[in-house]
């Protein structure tokens, strides 16, 4: 068995790996692109023309994703390891993997939304990634806390013990939601520019 195989190494190795190529392709198709200087230009602008843009966008993604389960795995590492030691504190080891998967997902979002479209501003691209951050971030204590009840129900007592993690659970659900929806607001402006028309032809077969 090769040493990159044994265990979860393939993890940290593959995460290594895919994000160098990620930005050395981006690199080289901006160059062959004439979008980038040769002399070491920002990785970020290697990815902000397309279709420099598009291949630095999935890649990361998939790099971000990897990072995300790097990190997991890490954190049952330590938490298995904390069993017999209990040289590293738990809520310690919690902060690192939810910091450490928020900054995955930052990778990712960055990846995606590399440069604001025609047609719209700036400012609407900062409340769009903002509005997205934020649906992002809630999703989190969404879940979590959700797991963290042990019985579903529709009426809460506020003196049950389980009742502020489903409060935070809920909340969360409603800010995801709704993030959805405000996200979509943001498409009035552009889509007031535009129009679309349908044409539909009728094929004879016989």
């Amino acid at each position: 068995m090769f040493w990159f195989m044994e265990g979860m190494c393939f993890l940290p190795v593959s995460l290594v790996i895919w994000s160098s190529s990620s930005f050395i392709v981006s690199y080289i198709t901006a160059l062959l692109e004439r979008h980038v200087d040769p002399v070491f230009p920002y990785i970020s602008d290697t990815g902000t023309e397309p279709p420099d843009s598009g291949i630095f966008g999935v890649m990361i993604t998939l790099a971000s994703f990897l990072g995300v389960a790097t990190m997991y795995t890490r954190y049952k590492f330590l938490e298995k390891l904390n069993e017999t030691t209990h040289a590293i504190s738990t809520k310690l080891n919690k902060s690192a993997l939810f910091l450490g998967i928020i900054g995955c997902l930052g990778m990712c979002v960055v990846a995606t939304f590399q440069m604001y479209p025609s047609g719209s501003t700036l400012i609407v691209c900062y409340i769009r990634m903002g509005i997205s951050g934020i649906s992002i971030i809630a999703v989190v204590p969404m879940i979590v806390c959700a797991l963290m009840v042990p019985r579903t129900q529709l009426h809460w007592d506020p003196d049950e013990k389980d009742y502020p993690l489903h409060l935070v659970s809920a909340v969360c659900e409603w800010i995801v939601a709704f993030g959805f929806v405000c996200y979509f607001l943001t498409y009035i402006k552009e889509f007031q520019k535009f129009t679309l028309k349908t044409k539909a032809e009728f094929i004879d077969c016989y």
